[in-house]
């Protein structure tokens, strides 16, 4: 077994440099892999061991590593993208989830459920610099806005969106929302962040530079993953129970149309160009490939067990 996956992995690296990126990056939290998918031709073309249960994910914009939390270690694996292995563990605070990666790419944000912390990491050196607490309970997701100022972090169980002032390196505000909030995105300009909170089913809008809530959307079924396009004029929700995607008129804050798609989808990611998104899919194992002119599914690609997300590079 040792020696076909050696030689599987020496076959993939050749295949990898014959296409052009981007590359769609999955993490299977069942398998302990991630699923590399190349978006030219929506295939799998690689699979990288990453630990035991890798959950939340980031890509440097140099596209050289991928930044993953590993919820069994406690750690964030460094992977090298042209070694197609793990390099570094980064020891972090207790079961790890959502990932982030600030827009000028110095810091790499992890939320650690268990602790109720976000550990800003250095991608300079690799090594945990700082640690904020929330005052939520159970942080999930960690987004800074685009401008690098704030850092929006979703706690479930506290149903609320904690602000972390980056500078201050303190959380500085929270704002109520509904039942479980999960998923955030934020608008290309930085006015605008979108937050799905899956038990109510509801997308909450924000407005950043007042910290306060603007509207709130009515979604699908257990609504959680959020991408937004790089144009700002649609934000995309994905719905678990409902097995489907909620397309968003940002201008208007109104839903208008929804997509099948597979069972659990969860979170997702949108190609730079903003034609395709990548739609990871827990319960089918695969993840749905969208035509964002179309809205409609252009195919469906065969990942690990329990996918848990997608980044884009």
């Amino acid at each position: 077994m040792k020696k076909h996956f050696a030689a599987t992995l020496v076959l993939s690296a050749s295949t990898l440099g014959a296409y052009a990126s981007p590359f769609a990056y999955v993490p299977n939290e069942k398998s302990g892999t991630l699923s590399v998918i190349d978006c030219a031709t929506d295939t799998v073309v690689d699979t990288i061991a990453a630990g035991k249960k890798p959950r939340g994910l980031v890509a440097s914009h140099d596209g050289k590593f991928l930044y993953v939390s590993d919820q069994t270690s406690n750690a964030l694996l460094i992977v090298d993208l042209a070694k197609k292995a793990v390099i570094s563990k980064v020891v972090l605070e207790e079961s790890p989830e959502g990932v982030g990666i600030s827009r000028a790419g110095d810091w790499v944000v992890v939320a650690s459920e268990i602790s109720n912390s976000v550990s800003f990491v250095s991608t300079a050196t690799n090594q945990q610099v700082f640690s904020v607490k929330t005052k939520g309970k159970n942080p999930e997701h960690a987004e800074f806005s685009p401008d690098g100022k704030w850092l929006y972090v979703s706690a479930e169980e506290a149903d609320t969106l904690d602000i972390v002032d980056v500078a201050k390196r303190e959380q500085v505000n929270s704002i109520k929302l509904g039942e479980r909030p999960r998923g955030i995105g934020f608008s290309p300009d930085g006015s605008k962040a979108y937050v799905a909170a899956e038990i109510a089913s509801t997308v909450y809008v924000i407005d950043v530079p007042g910290q306060t809530l603007i509207t709130q959307i009515k979604a699908g079924k257990f609504s959680n993953g959020v991408a937004v396009h790089p144009d700002g004029k649609h934000v995309y929700i994905s719905n678990g129970k409902d097995a489907s995607v909620s397309v968003i008129d940002a201008v208007d804050n109104k839903m208008i149309d929804t997509i099948p798609v597979g069972k659990r989808p969860w979170n997702m990611a949108l190609t730079p160009d903003g034609k395709k998104l990548y739609v990871a899919n827990g319960r089918s194992n695969s993840v749905s490939v969208l035509d964002t002119e179309s809205n409609k599914v252009i195919k469906e690609i065969p990942v690990g067990e329990l996918p848990w997300g997608v980044v884009v590079q």
